[in-house]
This record gives C-alpha cells, structure tokens and sequence, in this order.
C-alpha cells in the first residue's frame, strides 16, 4: 500500500441468501466477525431493519469502517470496506462477508485512498 493512506474495497455482491439479507441481528454478527476475523480492532457498531426489509449498518473499527447495505428482494448487498495502514487486509473481511452472505456472484474494486493517482481528480 506505499504512499496509500488506505485502501478501500466497493463490492456489489448478487444472490446473497434473502433470509441473511433481511436479518439485521445476523447482518450485524457477520459485519462484526469479518472485520475481527481480518483483525481489525473494533469500535461502534450501528445497524437498521427497514420496514418492510432491507438492513443497513456501520461497524466502526480503528482502521476504519466496514458498511452495508442490503435488498433481500434482490439477493443483493452494497458493501464497502474501508482499512488504513498495513495490519488488516479489507479482503480477508471482504472474502468472509462474501462467504456467509451466501453470494453466488461479486464485483468488486479497490480504491487507493489519499493518493492522488486517480484517473479523475477534482480539486477545489
């Protein structure tokens, strides 16, 4: 990660299981165990059940944050993990989320933060 202030991953993941998706007590547990199981050191955590479905939360770790955002109607997550420095891998919680939200499919891309490197940079 030289000259990165941090790294952090976008993942659309599809044909995630509706019974997970929808379970914010569930959604929340694999939020917390996939930034632990990474290493991360974790500080709040926030999550919420919409009505009629859908979770959305916030698990708050040192390194930084792992969110979601969930359509059980759709079988799909919005997922972003966010790390800085070098003692935890955003893919390792990344791969963990992957596995237990039972997705048949993943897109995923990562991100340089604090760089400037980017294709695109608007400064003002």
């Amino acid at each position: 990660m030289k000259n990165a202030l941090g790294r952090h991953i976008l993942c659309e993941a599809y044909g995630c299981d509706p019974g997970v998706l929808n379970d914010r007590k569930i959604v929340e547990n694999i939020m917390v165990e996939a930034a632990l199981t990474a290493g991360a050191e974790v500080r709040e955590v926030a999550f919420h059940k919409f009505s009629p479905q859908g979770v959305s939360g916030v698990v708050v770790i040192s390194e930084s944050h792992l969110t979601i955002h969930t359509w059980p109607e759709l079988g799909y997550a919005a997922i972003d993990v966010f790390t800085c420095g070098d003692a935890v891998d955003p893919w390792n919680a990344l791969d963990y989320l992957v596995k237990q939200l039972r997705a048949t499919n993943t897109v995923s891309s990562e991100v340089k933060r604090g760089v400037m490197q980017h294709a695109m940079v608007r400064i003002s």
